[in-house]
């Protein structure tokens, strides 16, 4: 074979054809976690969450008309969930106390207390939202982290 029946053959193998860019996109589940400002203090927690992929926390601050936390099924529409959402204790998001500086952070944005929604988006994938409410703000403030537990 000659050098540039080489090099096609090796340009033809390595082309892009598509197909890797529509599996992972048709994947990904997105929920909706800012539509207005993001307080300060949210935006200076560079934590991660640890799970089989360490993911970053992210800011959370979404509108939200009510006079206390949603419930459940409301923090689901809020950010454009349709499976089941569930509620978890600190305890159960933090056993040893990695996230300390995320709950003070949540705790400080809101209202003082720190209300944590857990719903899974995948056979072994789940997302966190570490919430408070600012009822000054009319928002629901906090930060997710996504999580892959097998």
């Amino acid at each position: 074979m000659s050098d540039d029946a080489y090099s096609s053959f090796l340009d033809k193998a390595n082309q892009d054809t598509g197909a890797s860019k529509a599996s992972t996109q048709s994947k990904k589940a997105s929920t909706k976690a800012v539509d207005t400002e993001v307080p300060a203090t949210l935006q200076g927690v560079e934590q991660y969450y640890v799970s089989e992929a360490d993911e970053p926390f992210e800011p959370v601050s979404l509108k939200w008309g009510g006079k206390n936390m949603p419930s459940e099924n409301e923090f689901g529409e809020l950010i454009g969930h349709k499976g089941d959402v569930s509620t978890i204790s600190t305890k159960e998001f933090d056993p040893k106390g990695d996230y300390k500086e995320v709950l003070q952070a949540v705790e400080k944005a809101g209202d003082g207390k720190a209300r944590i929604y857990r719903f899974e988006t995948g056979k072994s994938r789940a997302e966190y939202f570490v919430v408070g409410f600012d009822e000054q703000g009319g928002k629901i403030v906090g930060l997710k982290a996504k999580a892959v537990e097998s």
